[in-house]
């Protein structure tokens, strides 16, 4: 059988283009290297627990038609994301907010909070040379010591002078006792984790489970009118403008016999020792009350050949390099590409299907 597409990949980007494809009648193959479907939203049901297996998902979006999309596949939760960051045991609200600026300073009015602010972003004139000085003209030096420079050192793996300021264009401020992190009017959780969107949405494709894709990339090619291809760009192309550079995590997840064991989903720990910038309580996206819980501890690495890449490090070497592999995926017949990795770029979830939606209209008109 010859389908109409192979998709390759069965993450968000994927599945959505793949669910288009079939309800207009098409034909689709999806192969996906991982021994599951869903890509990195993937969860593992434990004990009634839907665990995050890839970290925290918390689906948000101001596209009102993004939302009523998602919601055509399963019914989403009123979960709101109020993360805590943990200082050396000193606890403080995110994003940014009145609550942050109280336990930080002992100030109770917007005029206050500001005006301290204010105080300490004028250590820095002129143009912010790297990410610190950006941090700090934005936020002050107490908020970046104590909340920014640690995780962000950690995330990245170097100080952050040596970081460049535009990693961090900005840094999100609140004047307003509320710690909801994002500001989408539209938010939640799948009532029952995330798997269920995608088996809905693969639901007229054949799949295809562990299988590397560039591995045997011509004999797939032949199996199919088209490529829908959603891996790195870099590896489609045997790398041969170079390697595009990512960062990776580790995770280490463990049953806890405790009902509650943080009290939060999210906790980010924000000092440089800690080691791990996240712990999860994956029951709280759900508002679980099982006697037990499950607890994932995440950790930033370098990224290897052969681990998983997560963030793709954008800065100038890094997009000459794509903008290379770029102009070869133009010049590529019959292949389609789309997606975080296909693109080089950090896409939250809602982003992520938006773009596999406007590529499908285009494709399909």
């Amino acid at each position: 059988m010859i389908y109409d597409y192979l998709v390759v990949g069965s993450g968000l980007f994927g599945a959505t283009f793949a669910y288009e494809a079939t309800r207009r009648g098409k034909t689709c193959l999806v192969v996906e290297q991982r021994g599951h479907v869903g890509g990195n939203i993937y969860c593992e049901c434990r004990d009634g627990i839907n665990i995050h297996r890839y970290g925290a998902h918390i689906f948000h979006t101001s596209m009102r038609p993004v939302w009523d999309y998602i919601c055509g596949f399963a019914e989403m939760n009123h979960f709101i994301n109020s993360p805590v960051a943990n200082y050396k045991g000193e606890l403080y609200n995110l994003p940014f907010n009145m609550n942050t600026f109280n336990k930080m300073w002992g100030v109770v009015t917007p005029r206050e909070a500001q005006e301290m602010i204010e105080r300490q972003r004028a250590e820095i004139s002129g143009e912010p040379r790297n990410l610190e000085e950006q941090a700090i003209s934005l936020v002050g030096r107490d908020i970046y010591e104590k909340l920014v420079k640690g995780y962000t050192e950690k995330q990245w793996g170097r100080p952050c002078t040596e970081l460049p300021a535009f990693i961090i264009r900005r840094l999100p401020v609140r004047f307003t006792y509320d710690n909801n992190y994002f500001s989408d009017p539209y938010q939640g959780i799948p009532k029952g984790g995330y798997n269920g969107i995608i088996e809905k949405m693969l639901e007229k494709c054949d799949v295809e489970l562990n299988t590397d894709f560039n591995a045997d990339r011509e004999a797939l090619r032949r199996r199919a009118k088209k490529v829908v291809y959603t891996g790195p760009l870099d590896a489609y192309f045997d790398g041969c403008c170079g390697p595009l550079q990512y960062r990776s995590l580790r995770f280490e997840t463990r049953r806890m016999d405790t009902p509650n064991y943080q009290g939060v989903a999210v906790m980010n720990y924000t000092d440089r020792e800690t080691p791990y910038t996240r712990v999860i309580e994956h029951k709280h996206f759900e508002f679980g009350d099982q006697p037990v819980t499950w607890v994932t501890w995440e950790y930033p690495e370098e990224w290897k050949p052969g681990a998983e890449p997560y963030y793709p490090i954008n800065d100038e070497k890094n997009q000459r390099t794509f903008a290379a592999y770029q102009e070869l995926a133009r010049k590529e017949k019959g292949v389609l590409f789309g997606g975080r990795l296909a693109e080089y770029k950090y896409y939250d979830m809602d982003k992520t299907i938006a773009s596999a939606l406007a590529l499908a209209r285009k494709e399909f008109g």
